[in-house]
């Protein structure tokens, strides 16, 4: 096998590039047969040939995807279909809402008994299967839930020593410690470590001074700040007094506990200003406020010092030797929050299309002439809207479910490599599966005509509340830039003999694959077989990867020599935002392809194999250009990916009643009349009064 060079001039590129050309055009003038099907001529897909519609064990396939956590999400949503008093309405103001979802939560708590604190460092996949249920009868509840428990509870467990777990755990678990976390400023976001609010060690007193310097450094869109909130976990810089000419050594962010109100007459403390950041797009049962600290003491026993601490003479102590070092570690901890929104932004994708795809079958409109009008569904426009949505949507779920158990994992071993690993796959799965969500809302209320439009029918709320998903626990963009620096950097520092991280490994063979020219024959080879073949589909979106890969790696190193490091990055940004789209794309289907081999029904994994093609597939066409430029594909297998592609739509539209009714979604849950699984239209005209 060729060694592969990890650092090919651009001459090396062009030359391979011109060998592949020259090659193609050889097999103009000598056509090589293929291989397949002992050397019978090479089967054309024939989209129109009939196909038996699977049968779906709907049952058997629904308790493969929901797994062991259906009983607990089942009690969640069972206590609020019995309690009215609690659901969310259609129409609601703000000040209501908050108010509602407020006591939404505390009723949960309870009354319902379900304490998901008590879950976020014993058992995360539970936590979070009790996030998705919540999410689903409001997401506003699904948010404050997550500030309480994942944000400010899982701040003070992960980032706290026993003394702040023995003080405040219990508190936080009956919700009389309701709490914020307050890490983005006016200013600052994305940008973490350049976060201007300082917490100054005061010796004499033995505590910690917080400060908020200028309007900049005002904490913004903190949740349950404007209304609800008694504690705050603050990210500020550390500031120690010195002898020396500086006065002060900064030791970078760490986190503190801040009172912000009294927890018995819930009035504001002295030196903390709360404002209401006001009516949101979405989300308005999250009461999110802005935060001012003026010279507010706190003791030194609330800095969470897992990290870092201070002792009473005023000395500095870690287990990490650099700032940096420790900025990593405390963000590491903090990466449940993009687990949680990855896993939830899947649930709400499968509301949405449950919703457009029930309405798609119900709705009939037009038709051959003189006989019955047909189903939208049936139409090959609304089949290429809806069926690969579905076909991700299930994508989707398998490959969130195996982030909350590496997660899940990572929280028991602590595992250096996992925690790496983790961090770069939370934060490209909530970018990628967050983006597709919102841009498939859109979609979903196209689809349902003018009824999409109604409130009641629900993807109005679903979309406006979602839509925040793309930016808070970490901007999109900014995430997904995280994942390419990890891709540069396992392909710099441990491509030759390294060990990689279990996501990353495949990288190695497909780099080989990528160095060496395409296979001329395969590139040709055009039969069902071959193209439903999880050994082609997942080579060719592992190949582009790699290609990406290579390729950014060396324009980077040219414009380093011009423009520097950050000019180099930011004139190849938008190759880098596609190379780590492109690696998420083929984590995403390699875990579905492991989920349909594991599936042990017969039944169900028929369907989920279907699926799973369409979903490749449809993936593969809509990047059809890269795979032709290097003539990964040929002309005619592109054609009869292109038609596979459609057929394997139709195929998917004739159980897509059945996959979305696996999903096990209650009407009660759907809520929207045009969903609902029989007297839609009567539901909905009772609605307006008829």
């Amino acid at each position: 096998m060729q060694t592969p060079n990890p650092d090919p001039t651009p001459d090396d590129d062009e030359s391979q590039s011109v060998a592949r050309r020259i090659q193609r055009l050889s097999l103009h003038l000598t056509p090589i047969p293929s291989p397949l099907d002992d050397g019978h001529q090479i089967e054309r897909v024939e989209c129109a040939k009939a196909a038996a519609k699977l049968n779906v064990d709907t049952d058997s396939l629904s308790s493969y995807m929901r797994g062991k956590h259906r009983e607990i999400q089942d009690r969640v949503l069972d206590y609020f279909n019995k309690r009215p008093d609690l659901q969310t309405p259609v129409e609601i103001l703000k000040d209501d809402h908050r108010e509602l979802c407020m006591r939404q939560l505390t009723a949960l708590v309870r009354d319902a008994g379900i304490r998901p604190f008590r879950y976020v460092a014993e058992d995360p996949a539970k936590y979070f299967a009790i996030l998705e249920a919540v999410g689903s009868v409001d997401m506003s509840l699904g948010i404050k839930m997550g500030v309480q428990y994942s944000l400010w509870g899982g701040s003070v467990l992960n980032l706290g020593t026993k003394k702040h777990k023995d003080k405040y755990f219990d508190g936080i678990d009956n919700l009389e410690y309701p709490g914020c976390f307050a890490m983005t400023e006016l200013h600052h976001g994305s940008n973490v470590q350049g976060l201007q609010t300082m917490a100054t060690f005061d010796p004499i007193t033995d505590e910690f001074i917080i400060n908020t310097p200028n309007d900049g450094a005002i904490k913004w869109w903190i949740g349950n700040a404007a209304v609800h909130g008694k504690f705050a976990t603050v990210f500020a810089k550390l500031m120690l007094p010195t002898h020396d000419k500086r006065g002060v050594s900064d030791m970078g962010v760490h986190a503190f506990i801040v009172p912000i109100r009294d927890l018995n007459t819930h009035q504001t403390l002295p030196g903390i200003e709360i404002n209401d950041c006001g009516h949101k797009i979405g989300l308005n049962g999250v009461d999110n406020g802005a935060l001012r600290f003026r010279s507010v003491r706190i003791p030194r026993d609330n800095l969470l010092n897992r990290f870092g601490d201070v002792s009473r003479d005023g000395k500095y102590t870690s287990s990490l030797p650099s700032i940096n070092k420790r900025f990593a570690a405390t963000l590491g901890e903090l990466v449940g929050g993009r687990v949680g929104l990855a896993y939830s932004s899947g649930s709400v994708l499968k509301i949405a299309g449950a919703i457009a795809i029930r309405y798609s079958l119900l709705r009939q409109q037009f038709g051959p002439p003189k006989q019955p009008e047909v189903s939208i569904l049936d139409y090959q426009s609304q089949q290429h809207k809806l069926m690969p949505m579905l076909a991700s949507t299930y994508a989707f779920h398998f490959a969130t479910l195996h982030l909350v158990d590496k997660y899940s994992e990572m929280k028991k071993t602590h595992d250096e490599q996992l925690v790496a690993d983790v961090h770069s796959l939370s934060a490209g799965l909530k970018a990628y599966v967050t983006s597709y969500t919102a841009k498939s809302l859109s979609i979903c209320r196209e689809a349902c005509g003018g009824h999409g439009y109604a409130a009641v029918n629900r993807f109005g709320s679903l979309r406006n509340d979602h839509d925040i998903f793309q930016t808070f626990e970490g901007d999109n963009t900014v995430l997904l830039q995280q994942v390419a620096g990890d891709l540069l950097k396992q392909y710099q520092e441990k491509f030759q003999g390294g060990t990689l991280t279990v996501t990353w490994n495949y990288l190695r063979d497909s780099m080989n694959s990528y160095l060496s020219q395409p296979n001329p024959v395969t590139a040709r080879w055009e039969s069902e077989d071959h193209l439903r073949d999880s050994k082609f589909q997942l080579d060719a979106f592992r190949y582009r990867t790699s290609r990406l890969l290579q390729s950014v790696a060396i324009r980077l190193r040219k414009h380093s020599k011009t423009l520097g490091s950050f000019g180099a990055w930011n004139r190849c940004l938008n190759h880098l935002l596609t190379l780590a789209e492109s690696h998420i794309e083929s984590v995403i289907l390699a875990k579905f392809i492991e989920a349909v081999q594991n599936c042990a029904d017969a039944s169900s994994r028929a369907a989920l194999k279907l699926v799973c093609d369409l979903y490749a597939l449809d993936r593969i066409w809509k990047d059809i250009g890269t795979y032709r430029n290097v003539d990964y594909v040929a002309p005619n297998k592109a054609k009869a990916i292109h038609k596979l592609t459609e057929y394997l739509s139709f195929r998917v539209r004739n159980i897509a009643g059945e996959l979305v009714d696996a999903f096990d979604i209650p009407d009660y849950v759907t809520r929207a009349p045009i969903a609902m699984q029989s007297d839609a239209y009567s539901q909905y005209t009772q609605y307006v009064g008829f």
